[in-house]
């Protein structure tokens, strides 16, 4: 499977899907972090123990821990990077299916493309790194270093 696609100067990097237990086990996770401790103090109002602050200190903390799971498990199901490359600057935006996160706007003079490698070494896989003088913009989606060669040559191409 071939996790990107190059097209008028714009970049998609997808994730490749973690197993579908994993993704279930997340989202139902997720899920009851936000659901539980609101259903929770609803229950103990109701048997008549009072409104405490205890309640909004764990619905707080729960729904903390509940969005960043959930944004992990959007990620590993739906996570793809979109770059877009112009002549001076890289917009950079994560889209993580159900939100974005906000565009990154770097400006960049004579970009270089290459790969760095990244989790274990019998992976053999590796993130895009996009850099000048001074600046360096990584990808954050990991690719076999097959794909990733392939991907800097095509950009190197564009370039010349």
């Amino acid at each position: 499977m071939q996790q990107y696609h190059y097209q008028n100067n714009i970049l998609n990097l997808k994730v490749k899907k973690s197993p579908f237990l994993v993704r279930t086990v997340m989202f139902v996770l997720a899920f009851s972090l936000f659901i539980l401790p609101t259903g929770g103090a609803m229950f103990g109002i109701a048997l008549g123990s009072g409104l405490h602050i205890g309640y909004f200190i764990a619905i707080g903390i729960c729904s903390l821990i509940g969005f960043y799971t959930l944004r992990v498990s959007l990620w590993n199901t739906y996570g793809e990077e979109v770059i877009q490359i112009f002549e001076n600057r890289i917009i950079y935006e994560a889209n993580y299916g159900w939100f974005k996160d906000g565009k990154k706007e770097t400006l960049i003079i004579n970009p270089h493309f290459y790969a760095v490698s990244a989790g274990y070494e019998e992976d053999n896989e590796g993130v895009l790194v996009i850099a000048s003088e001074d600046v360096m913009v990584e990808s954050v989606v990991k690719m076999p270093i097959s794909q990733l060669e392939q991907l800097v040559d095509k950009l190197s191409e564009k370039d010349k």
